[in-house]
């Protein structure tokens, strides 16, 4: 008789089902992580189209993030010399994944030059034939807006601004205000931050009193509505 211990066949595993319950989650606490990233940050295709961006970075334009969707990242900023964005587009040639930065310039809403070392991550899977781009830009300066004709008035509060400044005077808390405006919450506080080093106030009172005096906010009107641009 054999007494050798025999191999019992084991049953095939299976690799467990993904929960799409809990991808769903995990995309969604990405995405508001992305979201509230106080860096202006933007995702975008090998040929520079703009998937996502952040509020931070919409802010920079005065719009929301939805209108930058499908953009070209070269029609909102200027590299200040082509070799840094040679070196990027070699670099997506050679499906190479690594970090470069490019020094770049734009004009805000408010029309302020603002100058900034903008960070480019090639990022995606190693199987992909091309990679993605994440563009993060900490802002390095601010130059002097160009001078303006005697006629033309420099941009006080952009529409989104004007509109934040409103329901603040109305007494809205800031979650009431990003609800009604489309942002979250960190969002509408990065502009109320933009409007206090612009203007040089802390404080939603305070803010609001200077949007009266700047004619931002029409005066004598309940419930208080941005002024119409013709005055």
């Amino acid at each position: 008789m054999d007494f050798r211990p025999r191999r019992i066949p084991l049953p095939p595993t299976r690799s467990p089902a993904p929960d799409s319950r809990a991808a769903v989650f995990w995309r969604n606490r990405a995405l508001g992580l992305f979201d509230r990233l106080p860096l202006p940050t933007a995702y975008c295709t090998t040929d520079g189209t703009i998937l996502r961006v952040n509020a931070a970075m919409a802010g920079e334009w005065g719009t929301l993030a939805g209108p930058l969707r499908g953009r070209s990242i070269l029609d909102l900023f200027h590299p200040e010399t082509r070799d840094e964005l040679r070196a990027v587009t070699e670099a997506i040639r050679l499906h190479r994944r690594s970090r470069y930065t490019v020094a770049v310039g734009w004009t805000t809403a408010a029309g302020v030059e603002r100058r900034g070392e903008m960070t480019v991550d090639l990022v995606g899977e190693a199987s992909h034939n091309a990679p993605d781009l994440l563009l993060m830009l900490p802002v390095r300066e601010d130059v002097p807006a160009p001078a303006r004709d005697c006629d033309v008035a420099p941009v006080k509060a952009d529409e989104i601004e004007a509109r934040i400044l409103a329901l603040a005077a109305a007494g809205s808390t800031t979650g009431q205000i990003a609800s009604a405006v489309g942002l979250t919450v960190d969002g509408v506080n990065y502009h109320f931050k933009q409007l206090s080093r612009r203007w040089g106030v802390t404080g939603k009172a305070a803010l609001v009193a200077r949007a009266y005096v700047e004619g931002v906010l029409a005066p004598a009107v309940w419930p208080p509505t941005p002024a119409r641009p013709d005055g």
